[in-house]
């Protein structure tokens, strides 16, 4: 097992005090949270950063004097570029199932404030270590076919082929074109074009479930004293697609590498497991695996890109020191399978490395 070591570091600068002058936002929240105070007990006194976010939302921690609930979560998520409505909505889904996951105490969705309950400080990304990773994982494993069991239509957006796309085109977007620097030459982009088509028509050809979209160690946490299961964060991102994604989610993670023998024990055990409850994954594991390999290729694209936008977009440049594990993702994947080694050769002109395969099929 091989880590990030700043993963999952927490911000805790005095510049996240709500009475900072210069953070428009955070002054807002105060006034908001004063508002709500009572009910909820809370101590305004009792106030620090919770988390780093890749995104434009912040969460803090504040204190209350319930006993119940001796500390609460709060996110910002600053309109228009994030929308508190879908995390409201899954968080609802996910307690109807059964599953834990932050309850929303209180929402000002014009302002884009929430009130939440506490998880906990420790996400397994911060706990896993090669004692306890077996329980730990099959725990989640355990917890994403309750999720997926729990499936319905018409109840979250589509994975459909315009998101699968607009995904897929980050990759030459930001890691190619803005990272390398490079211009793809016709030929290659029409050999990405025909890989992406085979990428997606993966996906739409899966049976489809509630797909959690980024369901990693770092969004799971090991529950609190009494309770069943992993507490799972940062679902707003939902959507209903292919039965793969969040399984090969787990087992190649951006912070995280696990050796493909465990991967495939894992997989094997989710594979049975989804079999016995009834959930409809390929009778032949094999052809799952590939399929589950697939789905993770157009993940691993997706995020070379998403980790590219972010640095280059938004500043924050410490998810580019993950790219290299997503490289090695995707090129043995690619050079696993005859349709997709064109992949891998195009891979291996734009960062003039190649990757040992390991385990084919």
């Amino acid at each position: 097992m091989t880590a990030h070591p700043t993963a999952s570091a927490s911000v805790s600068d005095a510049s996240h005090s709500l009475s900072n002058a210069s953070d428009s936002r955070l002054q807002a929240l105060g006034h908001w949270l004063a508002s709500i105070a009572e009910p909820f007990a809370l101590d305004m006194t009792q106030w620090a950063p919770a988390s780093a976010d890749a995104s434009f939302r912040r969460y803090f921690r504040i204190g209350s004097r319930n006993p119940a609930h001796p500390s609460l979560i709060v996110m910002d998520a600053p309109p228009p570029q994030e929308d508190c409505r879908p995390f409201v909505h899954v968080s609802q889904l996910l307690a109807d199932a059964g599953l834990q996951a932050p309850k929303v105490l209180a929402e000002d969705l014009a302002q884009g404030f929430l009130l939440l309950t506490d998880l906990g400080r420790e996400t397994y990304l911060d706990v896993l270590t090669e004692d306890n990773a077996r329980p730990l994982m099959r725990a989640a494993l355990d917890a994403l076919i309750v999720w997926q069991k729990a499936s319905r239509p018409d109840v979250l957006p589509a994975y459909d082929t315009a998101l699968l796309q607009r995904e897929l085109d980050l990759f030459p977007d930001w890691y190619v074109g803005k990272h390398l620097k490079v211009t793809l030459s016709a030929e290659q982009r029409a050999t990405l074009d025909r890989i992406n088509q085979l990428l997606i028509d993966n996906a739409l050809a899966q049976p489809k479930v509630f797909v959690h979209r980024d369901y990693m160690p770092r969004n799971l946490m090991p529950g609190l004293p009494g309770t069943v299961g992993p507490g799972i964060l940062d679902f707003q991102d939902a959507v209903y697609g292919p039965l793969t994604y969040d399984v090969i989610s787990l087992m190649r993670d951006a912070f995280l590498s696990w050796d493909e023998a465990r991967q495939l024990d894992w997989l094997a055990y989710y594979w049975e497991r989804a079999r016995k409850a009834g959930l409809p994954v390929d009778a032949d594991f094999g052809e799952f695996y590939r399929q589950a390999e697939w789905m993770g290729l157009q993940r691993h694209l997706k995020v070379l890109g998403i980790f590219a936008r972010i640095h280059y977009r938004d500043g924050k440049p410490r998810y580019l020191a993950d790219t290299p594990r997503f490289l090695d993702y995707a090129r043995k994947v690619a050079d696993r399978y005859t349709p997709l080694r064109p992949l891998a050769q195009l891979l291996d002109a734009l960062t003039g490395q190649r990757t040992d395969v390991g385990y084919t099929f």
